[in-house]
């Protein structure tokens, strides 16, 4: 059973650093910030199957959510 907790983990930090690669590697700024919050997510995600769902929910919130709204806000504010 924890080889397949252990397979868990580890595709969601390979997933975790694809996104936040592609989030670098875009050039345009929208995809960019949808790639850093999948990153966010995923690493939310890691966090509760680490049995932390307080540290969860606060990533998700504050990491994917918060921080793409201002991001686009702030995209929008310059064009």
């Amino acid at each position: 059973m924890s080889s397949f907790v252990e397979i868990i983990h580890i595709s969601t930090l390979v997933m975790m650093i694809i996104a936040s690669f592609l989030a670098v590697v875009f050039k345009k700024l929208l995809p960019s910030i949808v790639a850093l919050s999948v990153a966010s997510l995923l690493l939310s995600l890691e966090f509760y199957l680490l049995h932390a769902p307080d540290v969860a929910i606060a990533e998700a919130a504050i990491g994917a959510g918060l921080t793409m709204a201002i991001f686009i806000f702030a995209i929008r504010g310059t064009r």
